[in-house]
């Protein structure tokens, strides 16, 4: 082989090179004292709407109301987290970051399986920076495990999670990864940003680096999105994933998990010929209108899959936001969104249990003695935090998130960013990954670069 084709190849073998993730179950001990909730059993969406009504009424608070006494939440728990690392291997003398997803989501918030992977926040800080990269499924959410949603799955116990499974990063103790990282730096969306703040409350120490993403310390427009949501419960939403698999139309289908898609009944063609029965005539385009951004489509999700997905027979306390559209007005603004992407963040959405609901506004500190750096990094069409524009902050500072740095007195450096043209999903969004080159340069900034730069 020439010398000057030797090169040419690998060049190209380090090109095409990409990170290396393995997906991991790690058990943890945790132990948060948090509150005990009454509220009367959820047994059907009218009486999901029903809380999410008691919730929002501007003449009560119904946390004080539904507060019984508080506990300590003890046990051994299994969390779902993905290592990622760049091909050249793993460092431990750089920094590693420790991916927190929000509500409504798992940890392939960070990595999208959509459009090969060009929305993946981990694969900009893998490839391009040389970090590692620790994603997790919060307490209750994805494969992790699905406690009482309503008096275990709450902050304090996520919170919880992620200190323990931080001290394992430090101490080498990290299933399959033997490195010991000298410098975690946590980085949060949405609700994974509250508990990443909530954490740098409870011990200062553990973290280098706080990157909150999708946040302000603003929480006027919680009611409002509650009230989007028209929260529905989770296994009637979507009862292929979320529901018993003893429902006889889900056994039907996991009877025959092999029968290819594209031998099933068209969905398009069944509705259409039902609303002809009934006299009414729809093309097509109304038809896929009506699957796609209604509750229609969420009851079918998983129906055409080549492998039906295994309902996770999950109790009433999980619950979700009932369509695409309330999706779209919470998550995602047009036009800076491919409907498609919309299509997709609908069909994998995840559950949100009420004991988050209850601890999302509520039990955060005022302010956290963290010394390190930090970085509010928000999109500017924020509807949860932002009210839909995070720059209308009335004249008392740059930004709504801007006001969060009283809440940091002892930081060594606080920064705001608020990307143009993003709502609150970040990674949904088309500017997602200029975003996301952001907070790579900045914790390189910080001196927290990778292990490989």
């Amino acid at each position: 082989m020439s010398p000057i084709l030797y090169l040419l190849l690998a060049s190209y073998s380090l090109l095409a090179a990409g990170k290396q993730c393995a997906n991991v179950t790690v058990p943890v001990n945790i132990q948060a004292r948090q509150a005990l909730f009454n509220v009367p059993a959820l047994h059907g969406n009218a009486d999901a709407t029903y809380f999410a009504q008691l919730f929002t009424n501007i003449g009560r608070n119904y946390t004080d109301d539904a507060l019984a006494g508080y506990q300590s939440v003890t046990g051994t728990y299994e969390i779902s987290a993905k290592f990622c690392h760049p091909d050249r291997g793993t460092g431990g003398n750089g920094t590693v970051q420790f991916l927190i997803h929000g509500m409504g989501f798992d940890k392939s918030y960070w990595d999208l399986p959509f459009n090969n992977y060009n929305y993946s926040y981990i694969d900009l800080a893998v490839d391009k920076y040389g970090f590692c990269t620790v994603s997790i499924d919060r307490l209750g959410i994805g494969n992790s495990s699905h406690a009482d949603p309503l008096n275990v799955v709450q902050a304090p116990a996520e919170v919880s999670a992620i200190y323990e499974i931080t001290k394992m990063l430090r101490g080498g103790t990290f299933p399959g990864v033997t490195a010991k990282f000298h410098k975690v730096a946590h980085v949060g969306h949405s609700f994974g940003s509250v508990q990443s703040y909530m954490l740098s409350a409870l011990d200062p120490s553990v973290s280098d680096a706080l990157v909150l993403t999708g946040w302000s310390n603003n929480h006027t427009w919680l009611p409002q999105t509650l009230a989007d949501w028209n929260i529905h419960l989770a296994r009637l939403n979507q009862p292929l994933r979320f529901g018993s698999p003893a429902l006889d139309f889900v056994s039907t289908l996991l009877a025959k998990p092999n029968v290819p898609s594209n031998s099933r009944p068209d969905l398009v063609a069944v509705l259409s010929k039902a609303f002809q029965d009934l006299g009414v005539d729809l093309d097509n385009d109304d038809l896929w209108e009506i699957i796609a951004t209604t509750e229609i489509g969420d009851i079918i999700n998983g129906a055409n899959d080549t492998v039906p997905p295994v309902p996770q027979d999950l109790p009433s306390g999980y619950v979700t936001w009932s369509d695409y559209t309330a999706n779209q007005f919470a998550f995602l603004t047009p036009p800076f969104f491919d409907p498609a992407i919309g299509l997709f963040a609908e069909s994998t959405k995840q559950p949100v249990t009420l004991g988050e609901i209850f601890t999302l506004g509520n039990g955060a500190p005022e302010t956290t003695p963290f010394t390190g750096p930090v970085l509010v990094f928000t999109g500017r069409q924020d509807a949860i935090y932002c009210g839909g524009d995070c720059l209308a902050a009335g004249g008392d500072s740059d930004s709504i998130p801007e006001q969060a740095r009283t809440a940091f007195p002892n930081a060594r450096s606080f920064e705001v960013y608020i990307q143009p043209d993003i709502g609150h999903g970040i990674s949904f969004h088309y500017n997602s990954t200029a975003a996301y080159e952001v907070i790579q340069k900045w914790l390189v900034q910080q001196g927290l670069g990778g292990s490989y730069m």
